[in-house]
């Protein structure tokens, strides 16, 4: 969370996109030394979602505001989620692993900024749409395998997908790959999800 203050400076925007990188990086490194350290803990757990969720209200405001207008409230909405989200994951009563995990929406702001400046276009409506797609699957009841990073479960595919969002960011040819791969599984994950859940709860409620 640290670095984060840079963004204050008057200057602070022109750092978000290595900040998302980095932010994602470190949320990776420290899951994967609590288990190969085998220092896992229920305090560590809540600490590391309290963290995050601080860190991606920050970063996603830090957007909102440069661009202001609507892509500013749509940042708020988004935001809003972030903290229900995170509150509702330091509930131990509550069902883990549903809704999309709030570093998948720091991916797609990442991706949009890098694909607005290599394509030269403005990216308020894609903006507004993360913002607000996101901010309804954060918080839906149903899990979304699909996300490229839900499926990376080894320390290599994890590397692989940090790699990946470094090469989006300083090798324009790979942006629009990148893109694509984390946004169509997102919508397919979402999409996907929604089909099944409404099944689950139509046959729920058959006579």
């Amino acid at each position: 969370m640290a670095p984060l203050v840079i963004l204050f400076l008057d200057d602070g925007y022109r750092y978000l996109i290595p900040l998302i990188v980095f932010n994602n990086f470190m949320d990776d490194l420290d899951g994967i030394l609590a288990a190969k350290l085998n220092i896992k803990s229920r305090f560590g757990s809540d600490l590391d979602n309290i963290c995050d969720a601080v860190a991606h209200v920050v970063l996603a405001l830090a957007a909102g505001a440069h661009f202001g207008g609507l892509i500013m409230g749509a940042s708020v909405v988004a935001a809003g989620s972030i903290i229900l989200r995170v509150t509702a994951r330091v509930d131990p009563h509550t069902a883990a692993g549903t809704g999309s995990p709030t570093n998948e929406l720091m991916r797609h702001i990442l991706l949009v900024l890098l694909l607005a400046g290599q394509f030269d276009f403005e990216p308020a409506t894609i903006l507004i749409a993360v913002f607000l797609l996101h901010s309804g699957s954060m918080l839906v009841p149903f899990a979304m395998p699909a996300l490229i990073r839900s499926r990376a479960k080894s320390t290599l595919l994890i590397g692989l997908v940090n790699v990946a969002l470094v090469a989006a960011w300083l090798l324009p040819p790979v942006t629009p790959v990148v893109a694509a791969a984390f946004m169509g599984t997102y919508c397919y994950a979402l999409a996907a999800g929604i089909v099944g859940w409404s099944k689950q709860r139509g046959g729920g409620t058959a006579p």
